[in-house]
């Protein structure tokens, strides 16, 4: 399968693109920082430097790379947790336009699939109603959902405790998503509660 990966430096992105590699996917990492693509071409991917804000050079991208899936791992919060809340209206914005932009960037590229990143907890206010417009629009194309607790483990926000639940170390979280590649359009939950058959919640 040949894998098209927004956010593929980002907490779980740097632990996907390896375990997608060893599965035998063909793998484009995307990433906004020139800086970071070494590293991504070393884990196994054609790394692609690109802004899912920039419409049309996504588009490019994706058309190009001819993709039978997109993934979406995007998130935009601040590396120190003390400043969350000062992140969540940039994490709301990459889940609306960002998501928005990947997705006619997919089917402008004729992705037969698309999978994406959301949450297993409740928002507020825009946060939540990002994540509602995030899920419907994947949805809406036929595309899988997986809502994954807090990540926790090293390079998280919680590398060294437990945040509350539901909750789910990082390393697992790549492990079932890469197990997920050939799940039918729904939503899915992936955290340490939750069963690793993928039953689908809605």
């Amino acid at each position: 399968m040949r894998i098209f990966l927004a956010g593929a430096t980002g907490v779980l992105g740097v632990r996907l693109v390896p375990l997608l590699a060893a599965a035998g996917c063909e793998v484009a990492g995307m990433t906004r920082s020139a800086e970071k693509a070494d590293a991504l071409a070393e884990a196994g991917a054609t790394p692609v430097v690109c802004d899912v804000y920039d419409a049309a050079a996504l588009t490019d991208a994706v058309v190009s790379y001819a993709p039978d899936m997109v993934m979406h791992q995007l998130t935009d919060l601040p590396d120190d947790p003390a400043l969350l809340p000062e992140g969540r209206a940039a994490n709301a914005r990459i889940r609306v336009e960002g998501t928005r932009n990947l997705l006619a960037a997919a089917a402008a590229a004729g992705a037969r699939r698309v999978l994406a990143q959301s949450v297993a907890w409740e928002l507020a206010g825009a946060g939540q109603e990002a994540k509602e417009f995030l899920e419907k629009s994947v949805l809406d194309i036929g595309g899988v959902v997986l809502r994954y607790g807090r990540f926790y483990g090293p390079g998280t926000h919680y590398p060294d405790d437990l945040p509350e639940d539901p909750r789910i170390h990082v390393a697992e979280a790549a492990a079932r998503t890469v197990l997920a590649l050939d799940l039918s359009s729904g939503i899915y939950a992936v955290r340490d509660d939750s069963a690793t058959d993928f039953e689908p919640v809605e």
